[in-house]
């Protein structure tokens, strides 16, 4: 029988993040944005499903019988916890796994900005952190709730799919409420969620109106709601919010939206100088009354958000630039990588230069 232990721990060695497995193909681990070959035979698609069928929860397992795919989570003493998914592809079994903290880690041991934490300290209103898929939005979100958790006494519920990061009480209470489990979608967590006296709530994804609309009206009356989105940046997350409703009720959701919004934490994986990691390049939004002005109305005059976030270092925001640029002086990231995962790439080269960092305009492909 195929040893899927074996293979993790394999990728746990390399400092992987990700395991992908299809049935007739040699294995893959990815380790930072590379996919490698791993040293084991290719498995069958009978082996790869005997095993599946052991490891995945039961309702997982019936629901990827009945539909062909499933999302869960998976623990193995020793090595670690992983988020799942298992789905069909040319007719035969298909499994990624990627690897998740066992616990939180905190704010400060992943280098994040103070107004993260102070973004999670909010009494009420809505904060979002956005990325794409592989960004560290759940690790930012577990490092925010650990920091509500180690000061506040107050009841968190969250509601995702599925449970990654495991949180033990502290001075909170912490109920978490997975998918498929504990409720059967986001929609109905929502619609119940006020009834259980939260103080907090996490929403591990924005996928539909009535989940958007549950979260803005809890956000409206005296709670913290966190979420995640896959949008690129604060203004794309404004108008992806928007976008959930119908046109008719576009004024009416950014009127809400800026009454109810504190912040948008977008975040971007850049490799480390060295080549041995990736760290987090993050631009910050905090709703001040400017901000909230544009958001409900964003033909009006004035400065765009993207220009009161390169100007609000006084609330605490940055924008992706600006967060590259210290990247770049502190030297966790190299010059070119920062380029590449720039906004705009020409204004943060000139800026890069006024700062005294040496850059070679023909090597960075920037005139």
């Amino acid at each position: 029988m195929w040893d899927l232990v074996e293979v993790l721990r394999h990728l746990v060695k390399l400092g992987g993040s990700d395991l992908h497995v299809g049935a007739g193909s040699l294995p893959r681990v990815r380790v930072n944005t590379d996919l490698r070959p791993a040293p084991f035979p290719p498995v069958s698609d009978e082996d790869l499903t005997g095993v599946l069928s052991k490891v995945v929860p039961t309702k997982r397992w019936d629901e990827f019988q009945r539909t062909g795919e499933a999302d869960f989570s998976l623990s193995f003493a020793g090595i670690g916890r992983f988020r799942g998914n298992v789905c069909m592809q040319r007719g035969t079994v298909a499994l990624v796994l990627r690897r998740v903290l066992p616990v939180a880690v905190t704010a400060a041991e992943l280098g994040l900005p103070p107004i993260v934490t102070k973004l999670a300290e909010e009494p009420r209103g809505l904060v979002l952190v956005t990325g794409p898929t592989g960004s560290g939005k759940t690790t930012t979100l577990a490092a925010m709730i650990d920091h509500i958790n180690s000061n506040r006494a107050c009841k968190v519920i969250t509601i995702e799919d599925p449970i990654e990061v495991i949180h033990t009480d502290k001075r909170s209470v912490i109920w978490q409420r997975e998918i498929g489990t504990d409720t059967e979608d986001y929609a109905q967590a929502m619609r119940r969620v006020l009834r259980q006296d939260p103080d907090v709530i996490l929403v591990g994804e924005m996928r539909d109106a009535e989940t958007v609309s549950a979260a803005l009206a809890a956000a409206e009356t005296g709670h913290l709601v966190l979420s995640t989105l896959h949008t690129t940046n604060a203004t794309e997350t404004i108008n992806r919010v928007v976008d959930f409703f119908p046109a008719a009720q576009s004024h009416q959701v950014r009127m809400t939206l800026a009454g109810a919004m504190r912040g948008v934490i977008s975040q971007r994986l850049v490799a480390t100088r060295d080549g041995q990691g990736r760290v987090a390049a993050i631009e910050v939004m905090v709703v001040t009354g400017r901000i909230a002005d544009r958001i409900a109305d964003p033909n009006s005059d004035g400065a765009t958000i993207d220009q009161q976030i390169a100007e609000g270092d006084y609330h605490g925001m940055q924008s992706f630039d600006q967060a590259l640029r210290k990247l770049v002086i502190e030297k966790k990231i190299s010059v070119q990588s920062a380029l590449s995962a720039s906004s705009s790439p020409h204004d943060l080269l000139v800026s890069l230069e006024a700062a005294g960092v040496p850059v070679r305009r023909e090597a960075a492909g920037v005139a």
